[in-house]
């Protein structure tokens, strides 16, 4: 997928009224038959093949055709021709995207909502026709970009939905690379910015994580999906000072959060009880377990009746350090709630639990 464009103006196909594309338009009109439409718009497009805006036209009509035959590959073909033809015209796009949104071809849509969001918000940049006043241009600039809002709204919405259903973190991170430019100041930066930074962690790009994150927390230092991204991210990390730094990060978003007050609703508990789970992790990896174990117990209680999942870990977590430092029966307690969760962490569970079972007494489960 390449970038879009830089485009200019809008364009809105006309025939002006009498002339033979506008005649053969009308006799295109008239005919009922949806099978045959197509026949004559085919037809069309090659007898006007030296008129730009007609094979436009014309391939555009196909791609609607074929999209309400049910034939979405022509359609997406007959869409492609369209733009080629004519790539200022932002109908043609919104008809492009809807077409590939339908057939699920999350790479087309992407492809047609970053150039229609392009060819949008580059009616800012274009050029003051000869002899037009400041304020007659800065009025059609208004007024085209008002005619065509609701066109870029539902381009920055249908690629929002693509990059938000992506299951793949690197093709996600690939579409917002081409949202980002395409839709600056979008309603959906937000999000974006959280859905780059989830896939730059399961790509485990480090740096381009912490300059993402860096950024989310430049414009709002309490960004507690950044702070924890950071944490959690820097706690799985092979570099020697990544516990320290994901401690740290953990550290914050346990003061944010301020969990254990009165007032915590369970998004703030969600938070809270990640971020001990995280900190005792990072502890963990520095070899003070005994310091990791009081906020594994912290992240558990947090979590209890919250998140099944997160409970899971905090618990399988627990186990295992309180196994570590011959704490068998804290161990063995953690262990058989975590093994009783449905989830990921059952076998895990069952399996350390096992381990701290066949130990002879004083001697520490290996993980």
């Amino acid at each position: 997928m390449l970038p879009a464009a830089s485009f200019g103006q809008l364009a809105k196909i006309t025939f002006p009224a009498g002339t033979p594309e506008d005649q053969g338009l009308n006799a295109i009109s008239s005919e009922p038959d949806a099978q045959k439409k197509i026949g004559m718009y085919q037809d069309f497009v090659q007898k006007f093949s030296s008129n730009a805006d007609a094979v436009a036209y014309g391939d555009w009509q196909l791609a609607q055709l074929y999209q309400a035959a049910g034939d979405l590959q022509k359609a997406l073909e007959s869409g492609d021709k369209a733009i080629a033809a004519q790539p200022h015209d932002l109908d043609i796009l919104v008809t492009q995207a809807s077409i590939a949104q339908q057939a699920k071809n999350s790479d087309k849509v992407l492809e047609s909502a970053a150039a229609g969001g392009t060819l949008y918000n580059s009616l800012d940049k274009q050029p003051k026709p000869d002899g037009m006043s400041d304020a007659d241009f800065a009025n059609r600039i208004t007024q085209d970009k008002d005619s065509a809002k609701s066109s870029y709204e539902f381009l920055e919405v249908t690629a929002f939905n693509t990059i938000s259903a992506e299951p793949d973190a690197k093709k996600r991170m690939t579409y917002i690379e081409h949202f980002t430019p395409a839709f600056p100041n979008s309603q959906f930066a937000g999000p974006v910015s959280s859905y780059a930074m989830m896939s730059l962690a399961q790509l485990k790009d480090m740096p381009r994580l912490v300059a993402y994150a860096n950024q989310a927390l430049a414009a709002n230092p309490k960004d507690v999906p950044a702070l924890l991204l950071l944490a959690n991210s820097y706690s799985e990390d092979s570099q020697p000072d990544s516990p320290a730094k994901a401690a740290a990060y953990a550290q914050k978003v346990i003061d944010i959060a301020n969990a254990d007050a009165p007032d915590a609703d369970r998004s703030r508990k969600l938070s809270g009880g990640a971020a001990h789970s995280t900190l005792g992790y990072a502890l963990l990896k520095q070899d003070k377990t005994a310091a990791a174990v009081p906020q594994f117990k912290a992240a558990a209680a947090l979590l209890k009746g919250q998140d099944d999942q997160q409970y899971a870990i905090a618990l399988y977590r627990l186990g295992y350090a309180s196994a570590k430092i011959n704490k068998v029966a804290d161990a063995k307690a953690a262990l058989t709630e975590a093994a009783s969760i449905v989830g990921p962490m059952q076998q895990p569970a069952k399996d350390l639990l096992a381990k701290v079972n066949a130990a002879r007494p004083g001697v520490k489960a290996s993980k």
